[in-house]
């Protein structure tokens, strides 16, 4: 390690900044946390990611993952319209 290190241009923040995303501090219940966290630990994704995805989906229902409950609803549509 060197006895001393410049400072001169040094910035105080986040050391990696991450284009497009913004930093914000909300309280969320334990139980919300917890189960995002579970999912996240089946899914391979991190929680704050899958947070992200479904507020995604709250402001844009379009843009929700498909789930098997949806997929069900658009087959029997489907289904009912051959018939």
């Amino acid at each position: 390690m060197r006895k001393e290190y410049d400072f001169s241009t040094a910035k105080r923040g986040a050391v990696a900044q991450s284009p497009g995303k913004t930093r914000v501090t909300i309280m969320l219940d334990d139980d919300v946390i917890e189960a995002f966290r579970n999912r996240g630990d089946a899914s391979g994704q991190g929680y704050q990611t899958l947070i992200n995805a479904a507020l995604r989906a709250a402001i844009d229902p379009d843009s929700a993952p498909v789930t098997l409950k949806t997929l069900r609803a658009a087959l029997d549509e489907r289904f009912a319209l051959a018939t």
